[in-house]
């Protein structure tokens, strides 16, 4: 059972990044994991916002480059996040099924809430200046 999946949400702890053996022996495969709050917030009217009905997943993004986006996304960062909800059913250790809705990313976007600055480098060693 799969859905597209298009939300905004707060990244709530550090980004998990882990390595599978490709079994052709190539490059190994790369996931990044990111536990995502996304959050439903109506306007109260006074210039205030309430939450209500939002909900945490689990977000997967497998990339060749996960390692370097996970030093890149950090706890508290706002992201965009596109992909498919994936209904993941497990056996916990007591031997009880479990399931949960996580979300398989295509991409995930920064957005610019709670950011200081950004640095951007150029692939090749370029160097360019923060705004």
């Amino acid at each position: 059972m799969a859905t597209s999946f298009w939300g905004e949400g707060n990244i709530g702890s550090a980004p998990e990044v882990r390595e599978f053996a490709n079994g052709n022996g190539g490059e190994p495969r790369r996931l990044l994991r990111l536990n995502v709050y996304f959050d439903n917030s109506v306007p109260k009217g006074n210039g205030e916002f309430e939450d209500r009905g939002g909900f945490w997943a689990s977000v997967e993004l497998w990339h060749k480059d996960a390692q370097r986006f996970g030093e890149l996304y950090a706890k508290g960062m706002r992201v965009l996040v596109q992909g498919r909800m994936v209904l993941d059913k497990w056996e916990d250790e007591g031997g009880t099924e479990r399931s949960a809705m996580k979300v398989q990313a295509s991409r995930v976007g920064i957005l610019p809430h709670r950011l200081e600055s950004v640095t951007l480098a150029l692939s090749g060693g370029a160097e360019t200046a923060p705004f």
